[in-house]
């Protein structure tokens, strides 16, 4: 059994916790509000700070939304630096700036503490159902003592690189979902407006080369008009923002994850953040004034 602290217990962070816990893992857990209370009742200890959780465990696990967020609990005033001892393991599953963990692996390190940073695919549904892919950069041994922990929240597990190679892959992810998003919003929105059914298009499209787990997915939530999120838009928009801000640090073009991006921005701006990123397709339809299908 191991001692693991969970800082960020939300939408994905909880049903992880979950399945550590059910793995047999004693949790130390933090979050900002409290935390779920079925983590408590199994057995789990609420900290008052990542400090505390820091103390307590011997594998420290952040999984909160933004690069801000993960700095404050690393390095704030009761963060989970000032917790450490030799030897421990930190563990960023959050999608955030690879420069920024980069700089982050390197002050933990200085403490003589390994680091990986291992965001995640999957969304909510591979949350729940322990299928996350999962995208890590650090060293090869610390990978090793913390993949059994990886295996009970995940499926496929790659160690990519070195730190920051995890965040960069999860980057290049974010940018081939948002530009399938946009690509599958299309064309049901070109069928539909040609008047054919575009639940039958999709169902046509999944036996072809066009086939893929978008079109099945948030195909399916665009022509049933469900966007209860699984993965925001307002995170959507800040793993391309992270996407076109590295591009710019490398002098490279991305002209099509900007398209996805505005497009992003235009849900936004219309009261859409909140909603699953397969909502992009409004933005579509509202430049074309019609809809893929009727509420």
């Amino acid at each position: 059994m191991a001692k693991i602290g969970f800082i960020g217990l939300g939408i994905m962070g909880a049903p992880m916790a979950g399945h550590l816990q059910k793995g047999g893992h004693k949790l130390y857990l933090h979050d900002t509000k409290n935390p779920p209370f079925d983590l408590i009742e199994g057995g789990a200890t609420v900290c008052t700070s990542g400090e505390e959780v820091a103390k307590r465990a011997d594998v420290i696990i952040v999984m909160v939304p933004d690069t801000p967020h993960v700095e404050a609990v690393l390095f704030g005033e009761h963060g989970v630096a000032k917790g450490l001892e030799k030897g421990k393991i930190v563990i960023d599953m959050s999608s955030i700036s690879p420069i920024a963990t980069k700089d982050f692996a390197r002050r933990i390190n200085a403490l003589g503490c390994e680091y990986l940073d291992a965001p995640v695919s999957g969304g909510e549904v591979g949350a729940k159902a322990a299928s996350l892919t999962i995208m890590v950069g650090g060293s090869e041994s610390a990978f090793n003592d913390v993949k059994p922990l990886f295996e009970l929240m995940g499926k496929n597990i790659t160690l990519v690189g070195g730190n920051g190679d995890g965040q960069t892959t999860k980057v290049a992810n974010q940018i081939i979902v948002a530009l399938n998003i946009q690509a599958v919003a299309e064309a049901l929105l070109f069928a539909s407006k040609a008047g054919a059914d575009p639940a039958r298009v999709r169902q046509a499209l999944m036996g072809g080369f066009a086939s893929s787990r978008i079109l099945e997915v948030h195909g399916e939530r665009m022509v049933k008009r469900t966007f209860n999120p699984g993965f925001r838009i307002e995170l959507h928009q800040k793993d391309l923002n992270l996407a076109l801000q590295g591009a710019k640090a490398l002098g490279v073009s991305l002209p099509n994850t900007a398209t996805a991006q505005e497009l992003m921005n235009a849900c936004a701006a219309n009261g859409m953040s909140g909603l699953d990123h397969s909502a992009l397709c409004r933005a579509i339809e509202l430049m074309s004034n019609h809809q893929i299908a009727s509420a």
